[in-house]
């Protein structure tokens, strides 16, 4: 990883709920990142969800599903 590469944070089961609640969606309308994608942190598997932070002028937070 390198210093322009936003964080990659993989979210636990009940923080997933929470997320899914609140935004009253299912796992599978989230958008979707590769499990090959240099970014994805090492440990995940197919269906956790993964909190990406951009930092910038106005940070920005984004949730991506591993497939």
């Amino acid at each position: 990883m390198h210093v322009l590469q936003p964080k990659h944070e993989k979210l636990s089961p009940e923080e997933t709920e929470k997320l899914l609640e609140k935004l009253n969606i299912s796992l599978s309308q989230l958008p979707k990142i590769s499990i090959d994608d240099p970014a994805v942190p090492k440990g995940c598997k197919k269906g956790d969800v993964l909190r990406i932070e951009r930092k910038g002028s106005f940070p920005e937070t984004y949730f991506r599903v591993v497939v």
